[in-house]
Formats: C-alpha cells, structure tokens, sequence
C-alpha cells in the first residue's frame, strides 16, 4: 500500500501536466465540435450556439470532405508500404557485414528526418519546378519532354509521397536496424549450415524476429501519414484543383482562414476516429496472423 501511494505521489506531477496540457484542450475541443463556434463566437460569445451533432452531419454531406479523405488514405495507402520497404532495405543494407563506413550512411540517411518540414519540402519544390527543377532537366537529357510535376493533378499527389518517403523512411530504419541487430547471429549461422540461401534466411529467421518491430513501425507509420499537412501546404497549396487537400490541409482551411472552429474541430474528431479504426484493424489482423 505505501509502494503504492509513493508511486502515484511521483506520478502527479506528469498526471497533472498531461491533464492541464492534453485531457482538459481535448474535451474543450470536443465540446467545441458541438457548437457553430465562428469568428462571430470570437467576436462574442453570446453569438455561440450549440448545434449537436450538426458539425459532423454536414461532413457527412458536404463532398469536399469525402475528396479531402479521400486524397489522404491514397497518402497513406501509397506512402506507407514504400516508406515501409525503403526503411527495411537500408537498414538491411546497413547491417550487412560487407557494409562500410556505417555510421557516416546511418547519419546522412537519417538526416532528413531531423530537417525542417517546411525548409526540405522547399527545397523540392525547386527540384520539381517545371521551368529550372532538375528533375525536368535529367527528363531533357533522356529525351524526355518536361513534366508538371506540382501543378499536375496526376502527378502532384505522387510527387508528394516521394518527399514524404525521402523525408520520413530514415526515422523507421533505425528503429529496423535496432531490431536487426536484436537477433541472435546463431539462427544465421544455423541456417547456412543447413544450406539456407539468403532469400530463406530472410524469410524464414528476419522477418519473424521483425514481427512486433515491423508492426510498430507500421502502427506509428500511418498514423503519421494520416496527418498529411505540412507538404502540401507548402509545396502546392492543396492544389492543384485541390487534388492534395488533406483532412487535416481542409481542417486548417476552414479553421484558420474561414474561422469556422466548430466545423474544423469536428474534421480533427473525424480524422482521430478513422485513424482508431486502422490501427485496431492493423492489430487485429496481426494477431490473426500470429495465431
């Protein structure tokens, strides 16, 4: 009993921090999604009215969310297994005995996570300009006649998920890599002294021992990717013809430029919800698989 108290007498202090700063801004958003919260609530707040569940029944009918979630699970959907499978080849590649010069490539291929948003996705979009990015130019030198590549609504959104994939992968693979060198070499050699070839090991000893890992890096994965806002806004504005407005791009859009708080707060709930369901999904069908 006294372990007991001692512990929740430590724990306070983070217990009260996390309620003040997280629990008490939750629920007052949450209260906020059931009213018309706008700039005329801003300006008094005799204007506000409580509107129930109205918020989310205009989502429900109003197309421009369904487009918005719609460009996001194509995000996640397109963005995740290729950043999945870039972090685990490099750090395959890193923890390769024939690898040299590791702690240099470790560091270079994890910069970008480190690196401002904002300022790499910049740096793109110079890349990717149509009249002097190098991309055209490279397309110039095979042959090739220049692409659009940010004010194509074919290409804008996969261009995006390049960055995105460039950005991010280095983050899960030192997570993979950690994992990696978790597992017992004696399994390796046991194997090729069975004769095992390379794809056999992989399938057979690296994977199973990546299971949780890989799940983890999937779980935190998509959650990220759910929360597209910071490329598009930067890079194309949530065009073009709004082909990479996001849920959470719309949630800034009618939040912060048209002032209709309500209406935003009710898309983050929206948004939180969806990406609830996936991860208990995701989790659900891993442990079928493990069974």
């Amino acid at each position: 009993m006294k372990g007991s108290r001692a512990a929740w007498l430590f724990l306070a202090p983070a217990l009260l921090v996390l309620a003040v700063f997280f629990l008490l801004p939750v629920l007052g958003a949450l209260a906020l999604s059931f009213t018309d919260y706008d700039l005329y609530a801003l300006a008094d707040l005799r204007n506000l009215r409580f509107v129930a569940l109205g918020n989310y029944w205009m989502l429900l009918h109003r197309p421009q969310f369904w487009a918005a979630l719609g460009h996001t699970f194509y995000f996640v959907v397109a963005g995740v297994p290729l950043s999945m499978m870039a972090s685990l080849g490099a750090a395959l590649l890193l923890h390769s005995p024939l690898a040299r010069c590791k702690a240099f490539f470790r560091t270079a291929l994890f910069a970008p996570v480190v690196t401002t948003a904002v300022a790499t996705a910049v740096v793109w979009r110079y890349l990717f300009s149509t009249k002097y990015g190098w991309a055209n130019h490279l397309l110039g030198m095979l042959g090739i006649h220049p692409v659009d590549w940010l004010g194509d609504p074919h290409w804008a959104m996969p261009t995006i998920i390049l960055f995105a994939v460039w950005k991010n992968f280095g983050y899960n693979m030192i997570i993979l890599l950690a994992g990696l060198q978790a597992v017992p070499a004696d399994l390796y050699e046991a194997a090729r002294i069975d004769g095992a070839s390379a794809w056999r090991q992989f399938r057979h000893i690296t994977l199973p021992a990546l299971g949780p890992t890989l799940l983890m890096v999937a779980i935190l994965t998509v959650s990220g990717y759910f929360q597209l806002f910071a490329e598009p806004y930067v890079m194309t504005e949530g065009g073009p013809l709004e082909s990479t407005t996001s849920v959470l791009y719309l949630m800034y859009e009618d939040g912060f430029q048209w002032w209709n708080l309500g209406v935003a707060t009710a898309e983050a709930f929206v948004l939180f919800l969806v990406m609830f369901a996936v991860t208990a999904a995701m989790l659900r069908l891993s442990r079928k698989a493990a069974a």
